[in-house]
């Protein structure tokens, strides 16, 4: 079973590449291999799940090198709840993107697709430091090229900061792991947790620099405050599929949180609470920044992006807790996130593929699919909201009940039940202005015609340019396969609300399996003798 472990990484390379080598002039064949591909990367993540289930941590010594001189990956039920959600996720937005069309506006994109799940995939499964880092790399070197593609100055431009924010990101991740190797002297996750452990407290100012260094470096992926920045206009201006695709992106830097921060630096350990007394201020503001964004935004891919980076402050508010409790609900929170955020973007498309690419907030003519869209709308903004009875609201009580015995649970609570407010009207405007106010002026204008009357002139919509990135729906190689990815991001959110407690419970277990590290470090560090038995 151990050398499967391996194989969520190695699918996406190997298809990848033969995407590239071979099959680079033949879009029907890139389509089969790469949807192939993604399927069996989610019956692996499947099988490695069901192992992982039963609570032992499963470890992977590539070349058969004992930990820490080898490199290890390791599954545990963290691990494989992401795999999971990353190759579902993967499976469903790729299907979008064959209905849509999106994969034909440019070069390459089937073979991006499987490098961004290749580093995705290694990101959750490695236990080392610096191989965390190198695949990170991999599925930014692989979104740098999804982001731009299908071109536009718009995208361009976007892409751009989003390449620059990133390296100074990657920098300062090198700058982290070079100061806590030269204070512990190793960058496997298992080893360094025994070396901060034994360490005087009188040793350890280097050691929290170190620790600083890297809850900055995983703020800047998960977009907290104030190194959010690079997410708007990032999202926005991404084809819709890849957007969708990046909602698990932002999830990679939490997760690190999650990993480093209950199994490196616990709150016991010689660096104490430096995680939480960074993390929850950050998150307040956070989700503060994006439902204000929501509640005022013009534009509606960017009210998507808001509203993902104020479901990442939801998230990181839990996180910041550090307790089995808090770290349950965050998880819980985690799934649902990333199903409604990659919801929404799909929407998003949707909606632009029918005003020929034009998203702003204005009052234009009934779309075509005007009711079936409207239904995929409100569901998504229901469950981004967080309102019942789908898995948002669920998922935020959890979080509320977390939190209601930390010391600022009053600031806590007045944030997430304000701002959510501030969605509930930021949606209902959008959902207003696109569906509801073209439907009764369509009415109106149509009972004036039959009655003889003039036509009633509505407000004159603004003259505003398209997005450069047009996805007409004319070009859509099938938009029932479009409806069918969006109808199946929906149905998993239904299934996560039906099946909430089984769901708590899975949470819960892989809570207390973080916080009793001493079976990972025990695993990871078994001598070779045992590895070979």
């Amino acid at each position: 079973m151990n050398h499967f472990i391996i194989a969520p990484v190695v699918i996406p390379a190997v298809i990848g590449g033969l995407i590239i080598l071979w099959m680079r002039h033949d879009m029907l064949l890139q389509r089969i291999f790469s949807t192939a591909g993604s399927i069996v990367l989610l019956g692996v993540s499947l099988y490695l799940a069901f192992h992982a289930s039963g609570g032992e941590v499963f470890v992977y010594r590539l070349g058969n090198w004992p930990a820490p001189f080898g490199i290890v990956l390791m599954l545990d039920k963290l691990a494989a709840l992401m795999l999971v959600l990353g190759a579902f996720l993967a499976v469903v937005v790729q299907l979008y993107a064959i209905g849509s069309g999106w994969d034909r506006k440019g070069w390459h994109f089937h073979a991006l697709w499987q490098f961004q799940m290749m580093g995705v995939m290694g990101a959750f499964l490695t236990g080392d430091a610096f191989n965390l880092f190198v695949f990170f790399e991999v599925l930014l070197i692989a979104s740098y090229g999804l982001m731009i593609h299908g071109g536009g100055a718009l995208r361009l431009r976007a892409g751009v900061q989003y390449v620059i924010i990133n390296l100074m990101g990657s920098t300062l991740f090198l700058a982290a792991l070079g100061t806590l190797y030269a204070v512990t002297g190793t960058l496997n996750m298992a080893d360094m947790a025994v070396k901060v452990a034994q360490m005087p407290a009188e040793d350890t100012a280097l050691l929290r620099t170190g620790a600083v260094l890297l809850m900055l470096v995983f703020a800047i992926k998960a977009a907290l405050v104030p190194l959010h920045f690079w997410l708007p206009s990032t999202y926005a201006n991404a084809p819709g599929p890849v957007a969708a695709l990046f909602a698990i992106m932002s999830k990679v830097g939490v997760y690190s949180i999650i990993r480093f921060y209950t199994l490196v630096f616990p709150g016991d350990s010689v660096v104490e609470d430096i995680a939480s007394d960074m993390l929850l201020p950050a998150a307040l503001i956070t989700l503060v920044i994006g439902q204000i964004g929501v509640l005022g935004g013009r534009h509606l891919g960017r009210v998507a992006a808001l509203s993902a980076i104020a479901s990442i402050g939801t998230l990181v508010i839990a996180v910041s807790i550090f307790t089995p409790q808090s770290i349950s609900a965050a998880l819980y929170y985690t799934i649902h996130s990333t199903l409604a955020a990659a919801l929404l973007f799909l929407v998003s498309d949707m909606i632009a593929a029918r005003r020929k690419g034009e998203l702003w907030l204005t009052l234009r003519p009934k779309i075509r699919d005007n009711g079936l869209i409207a239904a995929f709308f409100f569901a998504a903004a229901i469950a981004v909201a967080g309102l019942p009875p789908l898995s948002g609201f669920i998922g935020k009580l959890l979080v509320l009940d977390a939190t209601r015995d930390d010391i600022w649970w009053i600031g806590i609570w007045s944030t997430i039940l304000v701002t959510s407010l501030f969605a509930i009207i930021g949606f209902s405007r959008a959902g207003s202005t696109l569906f509801w106010l073209p439907y009764q002026l369509q009415r109106i204008e149509a009972q004036a015609e039959e009655e003889g009357r003039p036509r009633p002139q509505g407000p004159i919509p603004p003259k505003l340019e398209p997005d450069e990135h047009i996805q007409d729906i004319d070009d859509a190689v099938s938009p029932t396969l479009t409806f069918v990815a969006a109808g199946t991001l929906l149905a998993g959110l239904i299934a996560l609300t039906v099946f909430s407690r089984p769901a708590m419970l899975m949470t819960d277990s892989i809570s207390e399996q973080l916080f009793d590290p001493q079976p990972y470090v025990e695993s990871v560090l078994i001598r070779q003798e045992g590895a070979r038995q």
